[in-house]
């Protein structure tokens, strides 16, 4: 099939590898405006167009696709990304975190007579977790399973009908990074199935999403990342792996600021020392213990700043020790 693929990040790049993989021919990536990230803030391609430059794939970086925007150069790039797919020759549409909402117009594009519309992969149970981050959100809210949902689009926010959905579940220990890995595979795999029996003319069965159970995962911010250490053990080792990678939870103490990437929640201790919020109660192997609202956490892996991620007893080896009192505050 010929494929216009609009994509960003690299959950997209792994579906669009696949596609390509696959025999497909993608014709054209619409992606995010190339923007600055990491350290130096440098400005860096999205991972499907440098996908796309490998392979020589057309690429359009519009910053919105809204052709009515008030913005006149906005206007003028959406107009030309209208005009271009307006003229192409594509049998189907594929959307995977785009990043962008996709109006009416663009749609009915893809849905003239003899295509197959638009399909998004996304990362959830739909209608559980629409919106911007349903990994992190799952992982945050205490979700055993998740997984994902191939949806025919429409118009509406992740609303569209479903047409395949599989499901796995989320370990104890799962971060997003990891569970991220993971449905990026799996929703590859499900939209090369989805596109083959199209190409082999079954007819898809379109399942509208249920009224029942929707919520919506908000776009994860930095100012989520301190740690509240009056929250229990439970939901702080939930969001610092919900947190891992992005933003990555944060705690200050003696006026620096330390990282934390991996916990778990001990179901037993050998100490029954209790303490204040946030006060190290002991270290035992690679594993701090922390006090929380209710119980008691084990930080397994951490970041001192400016340092490298390493076993929490080592990245706190040189600010604690048995006589030393070390808490983290939140600010």
């Amino acid at each position: 099939m010929k494929i216009v693929f609009a994509g960003t990040p690299q959950f997209a790049a792994h579906a669009m590898c696949a596609l390509d993989a696959a025999g497909h021919e993608i014709v054209m990536a619409l992606t995010q405006p190339d923007r600055p990230a990491g350290r130096g803030m440098q400005v860096h391609a999205s991972p499907v167009k440098t996908f796309a430059i490998e392979k020589n794939i057309p690429v359009l970086q519009p910053e919105t696709l809204k052709r009515n925007s008030v913005d006149l150069q906005k206007k003028a790039q959406a107009s030309e990304a209208y005009d271009r797919l307006s003229q192409m020759d594509f049998d189907v549409m594929v959307v995977v975190a785009y990043g962008l909402i996709l109006p009416q117009d663009i749609l009915d594009i893809a849905e003239r007579k003899g295509r197959y519309g638009c399909f998004n992969i996304h990362a959830s149970l739909l209608p559980r977790w629409r919106g911007a981050a349903p990994i992190q959100r799952a992982i945050e809210s205490g979700d055993t399973k998740t997984g994902v949902s191939i949806m025919q689009m429409d118009a509406g926010l992740d609303t569209g009908d479903t047409v395949l959905v599989k499901e796995i579940s989320i370990a104890a220990n799962e971060t997003s990074a990891s569970l991220h890995d993971r449905l990026a595979t799996l929703g590859a795999d499900l939209m090369v199935e989805t596109l083959a029996l199209l190409n082999q003319g079954v007819a898809l069965n379109r399942i509208p999403q249920a009224v029942a159970g929707i919520t919506y995962a908000e776009k994860i911010l930095k100012n989520e990342a301190e740690i509240d250490w009056s929250l229990s053990a439970i939901e702080i080792d939930r969001r610092i792996r919900a947190f891992n990678p992005f933003p990555g939870s944060t705690s200050p103490t003696n006026k620096e600021v330390f990282k934390f990437w991996k916990s778990a929640v001990p179901t037993g201790l050998s100490f029954s020392k209790t303490g204040a919020l946030g006060e190290v109660l002991d270290v035992e192997g690679d594993d701090v213990y922390i006090q929380c609202g209710e119980g008691v956490i084990a930080i397994q892996e951490m970041q001192k700043p400016g340092g490298k991620k390493m076993a929490a007893s080592a990245c706190l080896k040189p600010y604690h020790s048995p006589k030393q009192t070390m808490q983290f505050l939140k600010e």
